[in-house]
């Protein structure tokens, strides 16, 4: 089996102790040379396995942010308000859905339900804006979401937003329901739950 010397004709050496270093030297260049190039190789393929990962997501995945109107503690605590009233209703409008397709039928015909609940609970708590809602395929930055990352790309979401939308958003996963699972002990439930993680756990192998 040829050495790395070998493969690249490096002369045998001598008792000339320069010759000695120049070789050392030369062999130590082959080496983090070829250390980078592995290095290249395996960042290539991590790359790779992230896009097909973030892909793979956006095909099955249906994200919801609720955008505040600003980041002021009023704007925010009236944004959580909002969500509570959203998550309540999709939690039985989405319970049904098998996939992906089907969830994005029914939050398509709710729309103007969402809208109403937002405003209301805007109204309820003094606020004089209003809502506004679109379904749309949108870039987000890489998040993790009950242990699962998201990796940044796009995706189709719901996007509600409260006044100019400006300030902080919550968001969770639509679709699987991750954000729509009761904390209840009964076997519907806990069914759901599993129903939820099977499908997660095929996402990301």
């Amino acid at each position: 089996m040829q050495t790395i010397a070998t493969m690249f004709k490096i002369p045998p050496s001598g008792n000339n102790s320069h010759m000695n270093f120049n070789r050392k030297k030369l062999i130590v260049s082959i080496v983090c040379v070829f250390m980078l190039a592995i290095a290249a190789v395996a960042t290539l393929c991590a790359c790779d396995g992230n896009e097909v990962s973030q892909q793979s997501l956006a095909q099955s995945c249906i994200r919801i942010h609720i955008r505040a109107n600003s980041d002021s503690a009023a704007d925010q605590a009236v944004k959580l308000k909002v969500r509570d009233s959203v998550t309540q209703y999709l939690q039985d409008a989405l319970v049904g859905c098998k996939s992906k397709e089907e969830a994005a039928r029914v939050l398509e015909r709710e729309r103007s339900s969402l809208v109403k609940l937002a405003n209301n609970a805007l109204r309820a708590n003094g606020f004089d804006y209003t809502s506004s809602i679109r379904i749309d395929n949108e870039y987000f930055p890489d998040r993790v979401y009950d242990g699962y990352d998201f990796p940044a790309g796009n995706y189709d979401a719901v996007v509600i937003n409260l006044g100019s939308g400006n300030g902080a958003n919550w968001w969770c996963v639509a679709f699987p329901p991750l954000c729509f699972v009761p904390d209840s002990q009964n076997g519907e439930k806990i069914v759901y739950k599993s129903w939820i993680k099977e499908i997660m756990e095929k996402i990301f192998g």
